[in-house]
């Protein structure tokens, strides 16, 4: 498991010390490691709490993702406080990509991650206790759908979640159950991804609708998986873990139109 120190020296490492810093969220059966992307200022700030999908928020190189580092920069530019719990690094685990039976699920131990983040954050005094928001991409992105379901509403005395953001998540399960939302959701997905197809995502919208609040989908052309990440070219992942097909095999990288839309469409949907 991670020491603190070493998570220090992951954010020195990624480039970000000075925009980012290591926090502890004590958890009755574990301590929730946590990155942090703060503006300057006593605030209060808006926030989101960021959810990694199945690969390690920390990469190979014992660096903070590139990936997430890049939108932590950029929610912070926009002004908002911006915290990635590490839901597999506080658990002694790497990346899941590759795992069928995973330990942690998305729609419970992620969710349960997501909530104590949030009450986390609504304990600073520099942040708003009323905007919070919950962002997540791909299995992150699945655990942000079950954290804002009608039945998962918390009940600690403090505010929910004002909206969320789910990045190619995986809609079949959620569709499977008659997913509604709480709070105002948003969808992004690219119509080629071959990892999470698009299609149950539009079922589970369809379905939803007159019976939840606002969720709105958004469907890229030619986009893949991981559409958002900066700079990385379209590759083929094989041996991964339920893929739309059942084949192993995934295609990820940046869609230039998509990760442009996406950066501009995110803070706004975060500002409402």
């Amino acid at each position: 498991m991670r020491t603190i120190f070493t998570l220090i020296a992951v954010v020195a490492a990624a480039g970000t010390a000075a925009a980012a810093e290591h926090v502890e969220i004590p958890q009755p059966d574990l301590t929730l490691h946590a990155i942090l992307f703060r503006p300057d200022g006593a605030g209060p700030f808006p926030s989101v709490v960021a959810l990694h999908g199945c690969e390690s928020l920390i990469n190979r190189s014992g660096k903070l993702a590139p990936h997430f580092a890049d939108w932590g920069e950029r929610l912070m530019a926009a002004g908002l406080a911006v915290i990635f719990p590490d839901s597999f690094g506080s658990r002694g685990l790497r990346t899941q990509c590759r795992v069928a039976e995973r330990k942690v699920r998305s729609e419970r131990e992620r969710v349960a991650d997501a909530d104590a983040t949030r009450h986390w954050l609504q304990s600073q005094p520099w942040s708003v206790s009323d905007r919070v928001s919950v962002v997540g991409w791909a299995s992150g992105g699945t655990a942000s759908l079950w954290a804002v379901r009608p039945h998962a509403l918390p009940r600690d005395g403090v505010p929910d979640f004002r909206s969320a953001v789910a990045f190619y998540p995986g809609c079949r399960r959620p569709s499977d159950l008659a997913w509604s939302a709480r709070v105002p959701t948003l969808i992004l997905i690219g119509k080629a991804d071959d990892w999470t197809a698009p299609a149950p995502c539009e079922q589970m919208i369809a379905g939803a609708r007159g019976r939840s609040a606002l969720a709105s989908l958004v469907v890229y052309p030619g986009a893949y998986h991981e559409f958002d990440r900066p700079d990385y070219p379209i590759r083929e992942l094989t041996g991964l873990a339920n893929t739309a097909d059942g084949s192993g095999r995934a295609h990820i990288g940046t869609n230039a139109a998509a990760r442009t839309d996406a950066l501009m469409r995110v803070p706004e949907w975060l500002a409402k």
